[in-house]
């Protein structure tokens, strides 16, 4: 038991007080497996507060309703480059054949573009394909920045302009993956040695096949979220959930014949529960591929959480009053302003805590924010004369942070106590020696 405890305290408290800076100084084995450890930590919290589940079964549902709109849009643009033929045969490839459901959707496709190209879409049809496409694409942003913890979508403009984007990446990554398909075959009929090893060609062809997959997953994660994710933070999520996908569709014949007696059950709608099971259970690897994504750019926003959940007011207003000393003493010699990261490794701060104390400062009007030449990120200056910066107004522009007097139904002692307390507050400069009992007026 005791043991179990000190994991606890360990996996919640001890892990975290493990700076990144301070993790550069450990071995590799050492910093590789408190990397690892603190991101499986934060995508287990993120897929239980997130409700990555609840959100993978929203997608799978929409994602039934805007297959058949966005194929159709696809193949339009494919048929245009003369390249619709290819992009059937892919989708063959993809879809396991277990499904045997290929050719109803290929018919329900063409019959969309057919009554397209005979006029009857105008009007409410038309924009009815235009949204079911747009919808889903929307619905699959906002659960990405739900990940991210992004609060502010794109702008419609560049939403339409990513998703019609999409629509036409994705012919063109297909006609890719089956060009160096190709470009595989072509080289192993080439070479003699090569053509007697039978085994390297499907293993050739199989990894450029994992190569699409691994694109296509680093560009979800990548260019999806409304916020800036490093190319390190999705390298590996996407490696790792596009391999899990690949051998999602391995294992989906057996998966169908395990899953054969809903047959009995369900009749000649047994494939429908099976084909639902499968697109969500690939809703939900990219959505954990995502989490993974924010949890390795992130770990450093979660230094110290429980610590500073505990942090008194007074050391708050220590590490303020420090952050702003160091801010002017590097205005005063005339040096390129912080940035918000270097507070925090130079002093060995979590970033998390030095971001909310800056913003604080920005918003009583002690910081102002500014952009250098030399810096990448936002840089912070004083904004205010140094020398009129006194340790007595910073606390006081922090104590009156906020509104006040906003209770409509307060009582007449209420006010009167606290027109007593501004007085005294205002009269006494500090009021360590005033009784509780001298606020009532």
């Amino acid at each position: 038991m005791k043991n179990w405890q000190e994991i606890q305290e360990f996996l919640q408290y001890d892990i975290w007080r493990w700076t990144s800076k301070e993790l550069k100084g450990a071995n590799i084995i050492k910093r590789f497996g408190l990397g690892v450890l603190k991101t499986l930590i934060l995508v287990v919290r993120g897929f239980n507060s997130k409700q990555l589940n609840m959100t993978a079964n929203a997608l799978t549902y929409n994602l039934v309703f805007a297959i058949i709109p966005i194929l159709a849009m696809v193949l339009a643009i494919a048929k245009g480059f003369g390249f619709a033929e290819v992009i059937e045969t892919h989708l063959q490839q993809v879809i396991p054949d277990g499904f045997n459901m290929m050719p109803e959707v290929m018919g329900m496709v063409n019959r969309y573009l057919e009554t397209a190209q005979g006029g009857a879409f105008i009007g409410i049809g038309l924009l009815i394909l235009i949204w079911a496409v747009y919808s889903f694409f929307r619905n699959v942003e906002q659960a990405f920045n739900a990940i991210w913890d992004v609060r502010q979508s794109r702008s419609i403009v560049r939403q339409l302009t990513t998703y019609i984007a999409v629509l036409f990446l994705v012919p063109v990554l297909i006609i890719a993956s089956t060009g160096l398909t190709i470009i595989v075959h072509s080289t192993i009929e080439a070479v003699p040695l090569l053509a007697r090893m039978s085994q390297w060609h499907s293993s050739l062809v199989r990894l450029a096949q994992f190569v699409l997959v691994w694109a296509v997953f680093l560009w979800m994660y990548m260019a999806i979220p409304n916020t800036k994710v490093h190319l390190h933070s999705a390298l590996f999520p996407a490696l790792m959930m596009g391999t899990l996908f690949q051998l999602l569709q391995m294992l989906s014949m057996y998966v169908i014949v395990f899953l054969g007696r809903t047959s009995i059950v369900y009749g000649a709608f047994a494939t429908i529960p099976i084909v639902m099971m499968w697109l969500q259970w690939t809703c939900l690897l990219i959505l954990i591929g995502a989490e993974m994504s924010f949890a390795i750019q992130n770990n450093e926003q979660f230094e110290y959480e429980k610590d500073l959940e505990k942090m008194s007011r007074r050391y708050k207003d220590f590490l303020t009053l420090y952050l702003l000393h160091r801010i002017i003493l590097r205005f005063e010699n005339d040096e390129v302003p912080y940035m918000a990261t270097e507070l925090a490794h130079e002093n060995n701060l979590p970033i998390r805590l030095v971001n909310q104390l800056l913003n604080r400062l920005v918003e009583v009007g002690l910081l102002r924010t500014v952009y250098v030449e030399q810096k990448e990120d936002k840089t912070y200056q004083p904004a205010l004369d140094t020398h009129k910066i006194t340790v007595g107004m910073v606390i006081e522009r922090i104590d009156k942070q906020g509104v006040e007097e906003f209770l409509r139904g307060a009582k007449p002692d209420m006010l009167a106590f606290w027109q007593r307390f501004l007085q005294l507050k205002d009269e006494h400069n500090t009021l360590k020696n005033v009784l509780v009992t001298e606020l009532k007026s």
